[in-house]
């Protein structure tokens, strides 16, 4: 087995890991994700992604420019990876780091969250695939189809436990900003004053 594969493989078994707890959230009455404390769901997600985003970045290198792609697709994917980091960032930094990855605090309405209710996967999903096409690998474009796969299937999981914690709040919420982007995005922020920011 090259490094190559050696690589690849590890982030499809750590991929399938991830979609094993979530798809066991959505699929069984185990609440897995979003774990909302330090549990061990949430240790075995974190560790899942690590080993992932490690396979991936070594996927990068070692097949880097085997796909053979147009030079001007490559530039595309880099201002999309720059502009996906942009938007995860945006989004990251209005929430407390441990919010971020999935502990429960506060709902957040306001800034990036005033125009979809997942900024940071919305940056995710356009950052990861464009990085795919920057590095200019088939493999890697294959384990970013797996990542972006996971990340619409997230918030599915995490939004019962979102309607547990803050009630009419958080319906309220979702009925006036979308899961990822849409027609209201674009319309501006439509803030109601009743909710927190």
């Amino acid at each position: 087995m090259t490094p190559t594969q050696l690589a690849f493989g590890a982030g499809l078994v750590a991929a399938v890991g991830v979609y094993g707890i979530v798809c066991g959230t959505l699929l069984t009455d185990h609440e897995w994700w979003p774990p909302g404390d330090r549990t061990p769901a949430y240790y075995c997600h974190w560790t899942l992604v690590g080993v992932f985003d490690v396979a991936l970045l070594a996927t990068a290198v070692l097949d880097f420019g085997a796909w053979g792609l147009p030079a001007p697709a490559s530039s595309v994917g880099l201002v999309a990876a720059l502009l996906g980091t942009a938007v995860f960032v945006w989004g990251a930094r209005a929430m407390d780091s441990a919010e971020t990855m999935g502990v429960t605090g506060d709902l957040y309405t306001g800034g990036p969250y005033a125009y979809s209710r997942n900024p940071q996967y919305v940056g995710m999903i356009v950052g990861v695939s464009g990085f795919a096409l920057a590095v200019d690998s088939a493999l890697v474009a294959g384990l970013a189809a797996a990542h972006v796969g996971w990340v619409l299937l997230l918030p599915r999981a995490e939004e019962p436990h979102l309607r547990a914690e803050f009630g009419d709040t958080y319906d309220r919420y979702a009925a006036r900003v979308p899961r990822f982007v849409g027609i209201r995005t674009l319309y501006g922020r439509g803030d109601d004053e009743e909710l927190p920011h």
